[in-house]
């Protein structure tokens, strides 16, 4: 047994259980997919820091379901804001997902930028799996119908976000001074339906299992 230290004002999850990873995963799209109202896909919000192991985990739901659409945050943060972004993340996305529509999203900075392609969503996916800092936030949890929160140490957390970003200390300084308060106001793991350890916490077969903890309001 391994020790996450989360970071200040965040508790620590537990008790942590090894899983197989395509339990996990269909058990979300079982629980999202019983919960949606919409035409569309159920969704799935993936948060957690950064650094925290959110993209991996996102891509292991997309593997083990199949058919699943990733939409990111920072796709649509991208040159506009680090997280004032629900606005565009609601009308251009969500909306048109719950609403059963194709979704190909050019964001007004990837227009003003001459950024190609688009945020897609194709017609006929089993899910969307909407991954990012903030994807559970409040403002958009009536478009979300299940919450996976990543926890991680936050030693390893820095350690990640910095060597992601070519070791530009200086962004991870400047973007964490607004993700902590940001994340202290929403506290979405408060709201998550399962919290999973993006950091070593059990010794386990990170090719078939996951380790994950259970929800506040089921602990």
């Amino acid at each position: 047994m391994h020790r996450i230290r989360p970071f200040a004002g965040e508790p620590a999850a537990g008790p942590w259980t090894g899983r197989p990873i395509v339990d996990v995963c269909t058990s979300l799209l079982g629980l999202a997919t019983s919960r949606t109202v919409a035409q569309g896909p159920p969704v799935i919000a993936v948060d957690g820091r950064s650094g925290a192991g959110k993209s991996t985990f996102a891509a292991r739901i997309a593997e083990v379901v199949g058919g699943v659409a990733v939409v990111r945050t920072d796709d649509i943060a991208w040159h506009h804001s680090f997280f004032g972004w629900a606005d565009l993340m609601r009308s251009g996305v969500l909306e048109p997902v719950r609403r059963g529509e194709t979704v190909a999203y050019r964001p007004p900075a990837w227009v003003a930028r001459g950024r190609r392609g688009a945020v897609e969503v194709g017609a006929g996916c089993r899910a969307v799996v909407l991954e990012g800092v903030g994807a559970g936030r409040r403002d958009l949890a009536d478009l979300v119908d299940a919450l996976v929160w990543v926890q991680s140490d936050a030693d390893d957390a820095r350690t990640r976000g910095i060597a992601r970003d070519g070791g530009d200390v200086a962004f991870w300084d400047e973007w964490e001074a607004e993700e902590v308060p940001f994340l202290d106001e929403q506290r979405p793991w408060e709201r998550a339906d399962v919290i999973v350890a993006g950091s070593l916490v059990l010794d386990h077969d990170p090719e078939h299992e996951v380790v994950v903890a259970p929800a506040p309001a089921s602990s």
